[in-house]
């Protein structure tokens, strides 16, 4: 039985003003993608200057030395324009919308990777790309019709916090007693996780900072202040994942797990928790499970490549 046409095109949910969203997310995935090479630049160099290897955590020498370099300090700027462009996004466009969107980031690092390497992408290269850009843009074209943003109550908001709460423990453990045995991959993917629940936390602040401005309500409950510290503390330590697996990764692998692993679970959030795509037929949550294998299958087939290859592209 085919779909009908005419019944998806009454589905699509996004207003005029949530189309906004979609421009600013994608100059924000521009800057995610300048600001991911500076800071692997960085982080390259300075791994360069000591005689301790960073692959197993960045130490408090090694982090001090980063903000002396001048390609990171540049790089970290570019990617908090990243973060404003994908907040300001957010306050007009839902979740699974816009957080997929920044995988248009991985193309441009991989064109500015081979720029700034001289050499030409290579098939081993571009079939992971493929990958990872057309799930993400399967993602987004079948999420742009039928994802709908909606208040998340206080269960929901809970449901989120206790979520980051576990994942946090368990990726802190695992690197306080297996550090040494962790590759560029796990520390992407820690990262990705934690970024994802930080875009739902961020999502839910503006909403309810909007709620305050807008309809004039009492400021902010404990709640949300619980929201604003669990961000902040998922954000370092996301980052200090990132910084990692630069040492130990090329940025073109670290931009594809951060693009799809992050998205992928903002979007899982968005589905099974806060039910923004709730109406969805069946077909369309078939796509998303389809789109989000093809993505992760991209990430694996990128990270097959050794580092010392992948740098040259």
């Amino acid at each position: 039985m085919t779909p009908d046409l005419s019944a998806i095109s009454d589905q699509i949910s996004l207003t005029p003003s949530a189309y906004i969203g979609i421009p600013i997310a994608l100059v924000g995935a521009v800057f995610l993608a300048l600001g991911a090479q500076f800071q692997h630049r960085g982080v390259t160099k300075v791994d360069g200057l000591t005689t301790e290897s960073s692959t197993a955590g960045l130490n408090l020498g090694q982090l001090l030395l980063l903000l002396r370099r001048p390609s990171w300090v540049i790089g970290t700027l570019m990617l908090g324009l990243a973060v404003v462009f994908q907040l300001t996004a957010l306050i007009f466009a839902p979740l699974i919308v816009v957080q997929p969107l920044g995988a248009i980031a991985l193309i441009i690092t991989a064109i500015v990777n081979a720029r700034v390497s001289g050499a030409k992408l290579k098939q081993d290269a571009i079939r992971p790309i493929i990958f990872c850009v057309g799930g993400v843009a399967l993602f987004v074209t079948f999420a742009t019709i039928f994802a709908r943003s909606k208040e998340i109550t206080q269960t929901e908001l809970v449901t989120v916090l206790v979520l980051l709460g576990v994942v946090t423990v368990a990726f802190a453990l695992l690197f306080a007693f297996l550090r040494n045995k962790f590759g560029a991959l796990i520390y992407i993917v820690g990262a990705g996780v934690l970024y994802g629940f930080v875009a739902t936390l961020a999502k839910v602040v503006i909403d309810r900072v909007h709620t305050i401005i807008i309809n004039g309500a009492q400021g902010f409950e404990w709640l949300t202040i619980a929201c604003v510290v669990a961000l902040l503390a998922a954000t370092v330590l996301g980052g200090y994942f990132v910084q990692t697996a630069y040492s130990s990764g090329p940025p073109d692998l670290v931009i594809a797990g951060l693009t799809v692993i992050d998205p992928i679970v903002a979007v899982s959030i968005g589905i099974i928790v806060l039910q923004e795509a709730s109406t969805a037929p069946w077909f369309a949550i078939l796509a998303f499970v389809v789109a989000g294998a093809l993505a992760v299958y991209g990430v694996v087939q990128l990270s097959k490549r050794q580092p010392e290859a992948a740098a040259r592209l």
